[in-house]
């Protein structure tokens, strides 16, 4: 199954609370923390909402 890399790459401060809680969500807390979760359409509903502060990348 597919997996997401998932970077936080800008900060969340002025951000709305939900993109903030979100970011949360997948494990992100500073800029340039990197997870990598499973390619569900739950976590890509997570990553759509906040596609402006993080950089996505498919790995195997």
């Amino acid at each position: 199954m597919a997996r997401l890399k998932v970077t936080q790459t800008k900060s969340a401060i002025g951000g709305r609370q939900n993109q903030r809680d979100t970011l949360r969500t997948l494990g992100l807390k500073r800029i340039g923390d990197v997870v990598v979760k499973e390619d569900r359409p739950e976590i890509r509903g997570m990553v759509s909402t906040v596609t402006h502060l993080v950089a996505v990348e498919e790995v195997e």
